[in-house]
């Protein structure tokens, strides 16, 4: 078996192959900070740490690179707005993204470069592909020259004729052709900037990332990933800035997630449907709101309101209280070698995980592959008899796959006084001989001390109330 994955450059499945043997270098487009992330930003940082914990799991090493977009015109309008410092802003934000993705049970990535911390080597790429030819400057701005880079539009399939057709130049801008792009942007009176071979000003949106991709991965790279939003013109301008200067493929393999809508529309703070995941967060219990994201394939539509997030929810109680049973049934049963059938089961059950998880990272199948194993799963614990070595292999199971998709399945479990749990061992052993009155006796004393006990095919459980 083999990972297989959607490349948006050649429009289809294609088997992963490193350019290193067991190594990956994957970059994923990171915000502009000046405001709180929404759900269609989260939907793409769960989507792309999930397929970064997978390969993972397949053995590969990865390394993974995230920017952070902390000057930008959407920064310094917020800045101004709130009567808030540029650089204090975005550092706000910043904090506000770990909190968010950390809450969805996103990994840090190894690098989060921000443009502010790298300007000098975006201004040594840019004269780099000035000195190329396929730049020039103007009057202060830098602008990168479209047709001059036979290749635009490879990426989004869009051709610089079609493009030509509703393209102009707005007032104040310079540029020899309504297609050219801004490498470097002159500064605005009052506005923060930096030194240049220009003149004062700050980067175009595009040019940071070709050249944080370089800097810290290299040349090419394995995987570039983003919302289906940046296809064009984002990733399409990085790849004219990147291969027109190295020469090289940017990127072999480019990932795409695909558009989140509320209640079938189109998220717009106009239509007041903006969902902020800041907010999200203390509405919904974060591990469901990621579970729910999952459950669909990353490149597919999504379509998100607060029903589907509670049905999402059911389903992961669902998995959750089948493992609980799991676990009970494992402290009563017998350490003896499991049934050769039960063991075989687990194992087809995790195969086809993988195969659906290398067939482009299919969570959502993946994900019926879970439901499946909770219903065979259930059928093995109504049989009188069950082994320690089965249900620590079920347990497993759900470990991994909960690691790979970034889900806890297991709630950990709270440790009660020894003297609570030896109540409990001695009406078991009263119900074992019939002894029902002295059984209840335990029962009710339990539940004045804020105990309640359910007696279920799998053990006894229980809970905590309040006190009688």
């Amino acid at each position: 078996m083999a990972v297989q994955m959607y490349n948006t450059l050649t429009r289809q499945k294609e088997t992963f192959q490193p350019l290193e043997e067991g190594k990956v270098k994957m970059y994923v487009c990171g915000p502009t900070v000046y405001n709180y992330i929404h759900i269609g930003n989260a939907r793409s940082s769960i989507v792309f740490d999930m397929i970064r914990r997978y390969l993972i799991y397949r053995g590969y090493d990865v390394q993974y690179v995230t920017n952070f977009t902390d000057v930008d015109d959407k920064i310094i309008d917020a800045a101004k707005e709130s009567d808030d410092d540029v650089f204090a802003l975005a550092e706000r934000f910043i904090r506000q993204f770990h909190e968010d993705t950390s809450a969805l049970g996103v990994k840090r990535a190894d690098v989060y470069p921000r443009v502010t911390e790298t300007m000098a080597d975006i201004i040594t790429f840019i004269e780099a592909i000035i000195d190329k030819g396929y730049a020039y400057e103007a009057e202060g701005d830098v602008y990168f020259k479209t047709k001059a880079f036979p290749d635009y539009g490879k990426l989004s399939g869009q051709s610089t004729d079609d493009l030509q057709a509703g393209a102009r130049i707005e007032i104040g801008e310079q540029k020899q052709d309504p297609l050219d792009f801004v490498l470097w942007k002159k500064a605005k009176a009052g506005e923060v900037s930096w030194d240049s071979p220009w003149g004062q000003g700050r980067p175009g949106w595009h040019i940071e990332c070709s050249a944080m991709v370089k800097k810290y991965l290299g040349s090419t790279i394995d995987i570039h990933a983003g919302g289906q939003d940046l296809m064009f013109p984002h990733h399409e301008n990085e790849i004219a800035q990147s291969e027109s200067l190295l020469e090289e493929p940017m990127a072999n393999y480019w990932l795409h997630n695909g558009y989140l809508q509320i209640d079938n529309e189109k998220m717009s703070k106009s239509l007041g449907n903006f969902v902020l995941v800041n907010d999200l967060v203390q509405q919904h219990d974060p591990e469901v709101v990621r579970f729910f994201i999952l459950q669909s394939h990353y490149r597919h539509p999504l379509n998100f309101n607060a029903e589907l997030v509670e049905a999402a929810g059911a389903g992961l109680a669902r998995i959750r209280t089948f493992l609980e049973n799991v676990r009970h049934r494992y402290r009563a049963s017998a350490d003896f070698a499991g049934s050769e059938q039960w063991l075989k089961k687990v194992a087809e059950f995790k195969d086809r995980f993988i195969r659906e998880m290398d067939d482009d990272f299919h969570t959502g199948n993946a994900m019926t592959v879970l439901f499946d194993f909770v219903k065979e799963g259930n059928r093995y614990l109504q049989e009188p008899h069950t082994s320690k070595d089965v249900l620590q292999k079920m347990l497993d199971a759900f470990a991994e796959w909960g690691d790979v998709l970034g889900i806890s399945f297991s709630v950990e479990e709270e440790l009660l006084p020894d003297d609570i749990e030896n109540y409990i061992e001695q009406r078991r052993e009263a119900r074992t001989h019939k002894n029902f009155q002295e059984a209840d006796r335990i029962r009710d004393l339990l539940k004045v001390r804020g105990i309640e006990l359910e007696d279920t095919p799998q053990g006894t459980r229980w809970k905590r109330v309040s006190k009688s």
